[in-house]
């Protein structure tokens, strides 16, 4: 088996110098290549991907200073800052380690050198190259697939008086370490709420955890999110840090949290008011600093009524509410959704459809959209992907039928604004005259529930 790694360029004005590495480090590396003009680095650089640069700093111009290897070293790092330069030299002393490692050298061998020691140098170094190139990879697939999530608003627009008043309020909370609880039905955008409020934040340049408590367990619970320590239970291989401490110096996203029972909410709030976590089977407090984001399709102010919610966690989780309005309120909004997407699944499938006919439109506009803004996103990319038209027809949306009455409220008039008036007022009088929360059993924002309010003379 070939155990050789690692491309190594060296450069030094002694060929002996040269000659000696090459039969040395040969049967070591996968290549290695020798040049004692430095004037040769950047067309070397250009035309292979070096793991070490092993770097003399001494050459003609000046035998004793080392200024020459270190102006090369500044070049080296300008045409690849990930590079991993190893100074060589006769002339080294500990003032002129210190200067190299400074100057951004990753280690320094004196002439002449052991064998052995340049050996495990040179390995050490291929290896930190490797970690390098991992490290800038995974940083910037994570930079691409943030900005990908992340793009202004995404899927995640609207001109409607109720979408300004969820824009603004995300704009003034953003730059502030505010607890944000997010408010709204399934499909309504409560993620890229979340994503919005992180995105033009401070804390922007760290890390977005986002966790769906809905999907873990009661007995995990502790273990995903405050993290556990090797031998804590029986699974527990090796040490595991939770998403709490993985999110610290970043924003922390909590979806779902009224699926949490009373036991989980209590350790929670703790760790919310403590700001440090302790792992499961350690006794050592580990501090977090943390922007907390929640949110959930619940009505989190009844659960806190019906004593299924803490009170006291409801006040550290929501500092602001932001209350997401059902599609079906914002009905004004559904033309550009469904013309943001078309243009969005049109590139993903390379089809050549450019517009939704009137007819398809007034469908539309005229369903209830009990999935909301995911509903309608699914329904323009499977009506795309069946189409065989470059215009999007009504027979193209297949839509699910109307939701029956329930026995809860048999109708006793088909007019809409009796209706509404009716619910309104028997949502009012559950929650006693409370606003934020009629208007959030109600699907609303207040400043909608005023003004229907105010149109029903209520």
């Amino acid at each position: 088996m070939d155990n050789k790694k690692g491309k190594i360029l060296a450069v030094d004005d002694n060929d002996d110098i040269l000659f000696a590495l090459k039969l040395l480090l040969k049967t070591h590396v996968e290549l290695i290549k020798t040049t004692n003009d430095p004037s040769d680095i950047p067309d070397l650089m250009a035309s292979d991907d070096f793991d070490v640069i092993l770097l003399d700093m001494n050459f003609t111009k000046d035998a004793i200073s080392g200024q020459e290897g270190f102006d090369w070293l500044q070049k080296i790092l300008e045409l690849d800052p990930e590079a991993v330069v190893v100074f060589i030299t006769a002339y080294g002393d500990a003032e002129k380690a210190v200067k190299a490692i400074k100057a951004g050298a990753t280690d320094f061998i004196l002439k002449p050198w052991q064998n052995e020691k340049l050996i495990a140098t040179v390995s050490a170094s291929v290896q930190l190259r490797r970690s390098r190139l991992e490290a800038s990879g995974l940083k910037t697939r994570q930079k691409e697939i943030s900005q990908a999530l992340d793009q202004p608003f995404q899927d995640f627009i609207g001109v409607s008086p109720e979408m300004r008043e969820v824009f603004t309020t995300i704009q003034k909370v953003a730059k502030t370490d505010a607890n944000v609880l997010i408010l709204g039905e399934n499909g309504t955008g409560k993620e890229l709420v979340a994503r919005a409020l992180y995105r033009n934040s401070p804390r922007k340049e760290e890390v977005f955890i986002s966790v769906d408590l809905g999907s873990i367990s009661e007995t995990l619970f502790e273990s995903e999110l405050f993290g556990h320590v090797k031998g804590a239970f029986t699974d527990a291989i090796k040490d595991k840090s939770g998403r709490f401490e993985i999110a610290s110096g970043g924003t922390l996203f909590l979806d779902e949290i009224g699926n949490l029972s009373l036991p989980m909410q209590a350790k929670l709030l703790t760790v919310i008011e403590r700001k440090e976590v302790i792992k499961v089977g350690s006794t050592k407090p580990i501090p977090i600093d943390i922007r907390l984001i929640c949110a959930t399709n619940n009505n989190i102010h009844q659960m806190v009524a019906d004593e299924t919610f803490r009170q006291d966690l409801l006040y550290r989780i929501n500092t602001v509410e932001i209350h997401l309005p059902p599609l079906r309120e914002r009905t004004g909004d559904i033309p550009m959704l469904a013309e943001h997407f078309l243009s969005i699944y049109k590139k993903k499938y390379k089809k050549n459809v450019n517009r939704i006919s009137s007819e398809a439109m007034t469908k539309l506009n005229q369903y209830h959209w009990p999935g909301n803004v995911r509903e309608l996103q699914h329904a323009i990319e499977r009506a795309l992907i069946m189409s065989d038209s470059n215009t999007l027809q009504a027979d193209d949306f297949i839509l699910s039928s109307q939701p029956k009455k329930t026995d809860e409220m048999e109708l006793q008039t088909y007019n809409l604004d009796e209706i509404e008036k009716s619910i309104i007022l028997k949502v009012m009088k559950q929650n006693r005259g409370n606003i934020s929360q009629a208007a959030a059993e109600l699907g609303l924002t207040r400043t909608s529930l005023y003004r229907r309010m105010e149109k029903y003379g209520l």
